[in-house]
């Protein structure tokens, strides 16, 4: 158990360490504990107790590790790794741990072209998460709400939208794994705008882009350049190519070096979306610049 313990804080520690350092830099480290975890497992001699909680961290480390593999652009890696992860939380018997794997693996799918597969794992990591605390069913109905969102069911996804702030609006000391300590209000409302923005409702998205992304933590530089391309996105949406470009262009500076596949692909819609706008001078020396 004290291995299993010792496992268990470097899980975190890579969950730590994924806020502020890109999949590609962090890719390898990730792999490797996943590696030895399941070795270890494999191999090793232990109890029945022991093994369900081996099981338990594996689960944890495959949806981390994932996770950092599809940032990095490797989603046939991250893919297998989820996959495996999802069979040691079934073993486990932790229905609300194989809901986050199936639902990392679903964001996954709805990002990468198959929104409807990708909403198909979305409803089942939800429906087969029994007893789930309130921030586990919030995260779980976000990513139904976002692959909605990409199929463009647009009332189905406003609906799961509001479902996951109901969710999140019962949590309140109740016990809960470590993995949930990112999901509050703040990353709620910015799902939420995301939402907005793929349906392309810029009014409901710019305001509350701008107000959560105004306190954000910079030393996020990832997730900060993410959640700007959806503001970025919207701007444009709303007739507002100026501030749009200057949000880019933003962007643009925050990704230099950053070895993200999610941050460059989101980059290039941005860039994408103000070609329209190419005639204003602001777009057009952000567009000249990033060429």
């Amino acid at each position: 158990m004290t291995t299993v313990a010792d496992l268990q804080r470097r899980v975190h520690g890579l969950r730590l360490a994924d806020d502020v350092i890109a999949g590609g830099d962090l890719l390898r480290p990730a792999l490797r504990e996943f590696g030895s975890a399941v070795r270890l497992f494999r191999e090793g001699t232990h109890t029945e107790a022991v093994g369900r909680s081996l099981l338990r961290v594996i689960g944890e480390l495959a949806q981390i590790a994932g996770w950092i593999a599809s940032d990095a652009g490797r989603h046939a890696e991250a893919e297998r790794v989820y996959r495996l992860g999802l069979s040691a939380a079934h073993a486990a018997k932790d229905t609300t741990l194989a809901g986050n794997v199936l639902g990392s693996l679903a964001y996954q799918r709805t990002n990468t072209g198959d929104a409807r597969e990708g909403l198909a794992m979305a409803r089942a990591a939800l429906e087969n998460a029994h007893g789930a605390p309130p921030r586990a069913r919030a995260l779980y109905l976000d990513r139904v709400a976002w692959a909605h969102a990409k199929a463009g069911e647009d009332q189905a996804a406003v609906r799961a939208v509001n479902e996951a702030g109901e969710a999140l609006a019962v949590h309140g000391g109740e016990d809960e794994p470590g993995y949930l300590y990112w999901v509050d209000a703040g990353e709620l409302r910015i799902m939420e705008a995301r939402v907005y923005t793929e349906l392309r409702r810029p009014l409901r998205a710019v305001p509350v882009l701008r107000d959560v992304l105004g306190r954000y933590d910079a030393t996020h530089t990832r997730e900060l350049a993410l959640y700007l391309s959806w503001l970025a996105v919207a701007l444009t949406d709303a007739n507002e190519p100026e501030e749009a470009a200057a949000t880019a262009e933003r962007i643009v500076t925050l990704s230099i070096g950053l070895a993200s596949d999610r941050t460059a692909r989101r980059t290039q819609v941005v860039l994408s979306r103000l070609e329209t706008f190419r005639e204003v001078p602001e777009v057009r020396a952000l567009l000249d610049s990033a060429a």
